[in-house]
């Protein structure tokens, strides 16, 4: 990547992977950057959800490393200590509903949380958090940043953005960006919902897997999260991801009755102990999983000076949000 001087400012809108990986690379480069997040932290889809004696992923269940240059990033900028390889059993559903073992292949957490990747890499950062950046004003050539309460939060030379993708519609049209917004649209930012549930088990509901792709109409993913490493519970804390049809037909539900409902399938599921959940969390992910596939990466107006990335844009993974915000960098340092 080579020097641009012309790029003085940049604002980033989000402090997922995806921006926390843009603000790093754009300040390694020598340009002046700072992150806008509209939480109380940073961290995105690679979510804890705080729980009795510690945490549970409810978000990104682990990631792999298919580039190489990933885990280098992370080692550099996160700290090797804030991920470790998770060599749990995992297994799926097969015909005749029997479990199988899947492929082994290297897969990777946050330690001791999944947050902790994007708290180590918000380190490198300058970082703004509650700030929920409403409009985009353009100011000759720049960028004034507005958030919801109507503060001024500074002009800058360019902005990317890294919401989910209604986000960044909505915010794109606010700002008069109707050709991103149109690129946005459609088939690119179509996200799956998906349902969560965070439950506690005194007992191992389940001993041949740590985690299971069920073969269910109402569960996509299982997994017991103490079986992480650095995960210090009393008994097992279990996550249970709900699929996008089910989720999309209980969106409005309360959170007691989609716990209760799928942990009823999970206690269903072949092998299951009968062991009962003795406290349940659900958190509810509108927008969880892109469908698409052919997908640009990133979204760059060089014009406008306006860029886009995230996951959603880049096949979905925990990777993938690198990826795109390391080939957005890489076009805005060479443009």
């Amino acid at each position: 990547m080579s020097d641009t001087p012309s790029i003085r400012s940049i604002a980033v809108i989000g402090s997922g992977l995806a921006g926390l990986t843009c603000a790093i690379l754009l300040g390694q480069s020598g340009h002046h950057v700072s992150v806008f997040e509209k939480s109380r932290g940073p961290g995105g889809r690679m979510a804890s959800k705080r729980v009795a004696e510690g945490s549970a992923d409810i978000g990104a269940q682990y990631f792999t490393a298919r580039n190489p240059k990933f885990l280098t990033f992370l080692k550099e900028h996160a700290g090797v200590d804030s991920f470790q390889e998770w060599t749990a059993k995992f297994g799926f559903q097969g015909p005749g509903q029997t479990w199988q073992s899947f492929p082994g292949e290297p897969r990777y957490v946050g330690v001791p949380r999944m947050t902790a990747i994007t708290r180590g890499l918000s380190e490198k950062v300058s970082l703004q958090a509650q700030v929920r950046i409403a409009r985009l004003n353009r100011v000759g050539a720049q960028w004034q940043l507005l958030c919801t309460d109507g503060v001024d939060r500074g002009v800058f030379d360019q902005v990317i953005i890294t919401a989910p993708p209604a986000q960044a519609e909505e915010l794109l049209l606010e700002s008069g960006l109707t050709s991103l917004a149109d690129h946005v649209k459609g088939p690119v930012g179509e996200i799956l919902p998906c349902w969560a549930v965070a439950a506690h088990f005194n007992e191992a509901p389940f001993t041949e897997f740590e985690a299971m792709r069920p073969d269910s109409k109402a569960l996509y993913w299982v997994a017991n999260n103490s079986s992480k490493p650095g995960r210090n519970d009393s008994g097992q804390w279990w996550v249970l991801h709900a699929t996008p049809e089910w989720t999309a037909a209980h969106v409005d539900a309360s959170s007691d009755d989609v716990s209760e409902q799928l942990l009823a399938e999970f206690a269903a599921m072949p092998g299951h102990s009968g062991a009962a959940a003795d406290q349940a969390i659900a958190h509810r992910w509108l927008y969880a999983r892109s469908v698409s596939e052919g997908l640009p990466g990133y979204l760059f107006d060089a014009k406008a000076g306006v860029g886009i990335a995230g996951d959603w844009l880049a096949g979905g993974r925990v990777e993938g949000a690198w990826d795109s915000a390391s080939r957005l960098a890489e076009a805005m340092l060479a443009g």
